[in-house]
């Protein structure tokens, strides 16, 4: 059986045959390729930013084994790619979670996904619309303006506004943009990379370089469990992203194969970017608490530009390129904000068409071919979050980007399982699908899920985890990590009620059927 052989989705959504023409949501039809495809995932899970702000608080929760802990933590990522692989080939609906689950589990389970879309997609914007405004202020040198809390809430306004924008325009402008500033990122890590290696393997290496070492990639030298398992948690969702280039499948080439490709193709290429910079990184840098080291926590929030400047200099070329690498992590976030919007826009597109929201939300721009209001409402949402958590305390938004987490797991983790529900009954007749489409998918969801229940029940409820605490009825004393994680997910069930009252059709009929692959099918 090949997966092209289950029945096509209710709503047709299928590319067009011809190049523009739009497909049936309206959207513009096989407008990317494979290579474009790729570009968007990689950019979505913003490499530089991501290694810039986790690798040191990797190295110091694992020491030297934080080689190893990157490359482990590709593995359920790459399980659920291959989840989404296998249901985009049956079913390439831009609502990606929302339509999968629905057709696995029901309209109610299918709704609580795309919330967890929505809900991690607004979240994260907060934290990359701050990092493009503190980074933008720091490249021309204005530090009074980049620690400034007014000011960089003002230009990560503005790069919100401007991101949304370039995605309300069209996908293929978006597209063109990705292309340039992931090139500009991955020639910068690379130069980066082998300039470290070049130094710590000289003649003269700096304080504290190492050479690599076999034991860096044995995940049994690492402490504990329970310091392999926080290791792991820490480097897991720096993989998050790829996903953004299943959810603009109705506007790539060959709708039901690219997108999935892409994105198995997107996630081995993060995990060799990954595990170079971290191998090249503590090679030249150690993991030593003091000056370079990786594990100094004055550096722990951007472990990049310190190397840069360590690496490259500050006079002459060097200082260009230091200046360049300041100026990647800048593009990093600004190229993951882009394509954050993407997704969450197409999400509330396929709802809307699917009359689980609002039609409103299914609005396409007459000549743009993109969506209109999903797009505007995700800018204005990220915005209007962002603002009012910086008003309220700097704290509560640290506490509400670092539960992000809880959401992607919940997402990505649900997409597993509603591959391996879909498929379940063609174990026995196909042996490849068995394993690409059931057994490898649970697999990385019940990775995740313990890494869901592990987080919020045990690492981020800790009082002492993150920079609030909520006192909770019956329980006590509470991390507002998870709080703020479990709450978020607790609102879109609120929300997913309110709709259910207001317009129900979703709910009662839903267009999408709850039905199982089979083999005869």
């Amino acid at each position: 059986m090949d997966l092209t052989s289950v029945p096509a989705p209710v709503l047709g959504t299928q590319p067009a045959a011809h190049g523009s023409t739009p497909g049936a949501k309206g959207l513009k039809g096989a407008s990317l390729n494979l290579v474009s495809s790729v570009a968007m995932a990689l950019a979505s899970t913003a490499p530089a930013y991501s290694l810039a702000a986790t690798l040191g608080l990797i190295v110091a929760g694992v020491g030297l084994q934080a080689p190893v802990v990157t490359v482990l933590a590709f593995i359920p990522m790459l399980l659920i790619a291959y989840a989404y692989k296998s249901m985009n080939a049956v079913d390439p609906d831009c609502g990606t979670t929302f339509a999968w689950a629905a057709r696995a589990f029901g309209p109610r389970t299918g709704w609580m996904g795309g919330w967890g879309i929505v809900v991690a997609d607004i979240i994260v914007m907060a934290n990359l619309a701050q990092i493009s405004g503190s980074y933008g202020f720091g490249l021309f040198g204005l530090d009074g303006l980049a620690n400034s809390t007014v000011w960089t809430t003002v230009a990560g306004v503005i790069w919100i506004a401007v991101m949304t924008a370039i995605c309300y325009i069209g996908i293929e402008v978006s597209a063109a943009l990705q292309r340039w500033l992931l090139g500009i990122e991955v020639v910068m890590l690379v130069l980066l990379s082998g300039g470290a290696l070049w130094h710590a393997y000289s003649a003269h290496p700096p304080a504290g370089a190492l050479h690599v070492s076999a034991s860096w990639f044995n995940p049994f030298d690492v402490a504990s469990p329970a310091t392999f398992t926080n290791g792991i948690l820490m480097a897991v969702f720096i993989y998050w992203g790829w996903d953004t280039a299943v959810s603009v499948n109705e506007e790539t080439e060959d709708a039901t194969r690219t997108p999935g490709r892409a994105a198995v193709i997107s996630t081995v290429l993060l995990l060799a970017i990954y595990a170079l910079v971290t191998t090249a990184a503590q090679t030249y840098a150690g993991i030593g608490s003091k000056g370079i080291g990786l594990a100094n926590p004055d550096n722990s929030g951007d472990v990049l530009s310190v190397l840069g400047d360590a690496v490259f200099g500050t006079h002459g070329i060097g200082g260009v390129l230091s200046k360049l690498l300041v100026f990647m992590v800048l593009t990093s976030a600004a190229a993951s904000t882009q394509t954050t919007i993407l997704p969450t826009a197409r999400t509330t597109l396929s709802m809307a068409a699917h009359r689980a929201i609002p039609a409103a939300f299914a609005r396409i721009h007459p000549r743009f071919l993109s969506p209109t209001w999903s797009t505007v409402a995700m800018g204005l949402a990220s915005i209007a979050f962002y603002v009012s958590l910086t008003l309220i305390s700097g704290n509560v938004l640290a506490d509400s980007i670092a539960s992000v987490g809880l959401s992607i797991a919940f997402y990505y983790g649900l997409t597993g399982f509603a591959s391996a529900w879909y498929f379940r009954k063609t174990v026995r007749h196909n042996r490849r699908l068995a394993w690409q489409a059931v057994i490898l998918p649970a697999l990385g969801g019940a990775m995740l899920l313990y890494f869901f229940c592990y987080a919020a029940f045990d690492v981020y409820a800790d009082p002492g985890y993150g920079d609030t605490v909520i006192h909770l009825p019956l329980i006590g004393a509470t991390g507002g990590v998870t709080v703020i994680g479990i709450g978020s997910l607790l609102l879109g069930a609120v929300l997913m009620l309110i709709q259910q009252r207001v317009q129900g059709s979703w709910f009662r009929t839903p267009d999408i059927a709850r039905e199982a692959a089979t083999a005869g099918s």
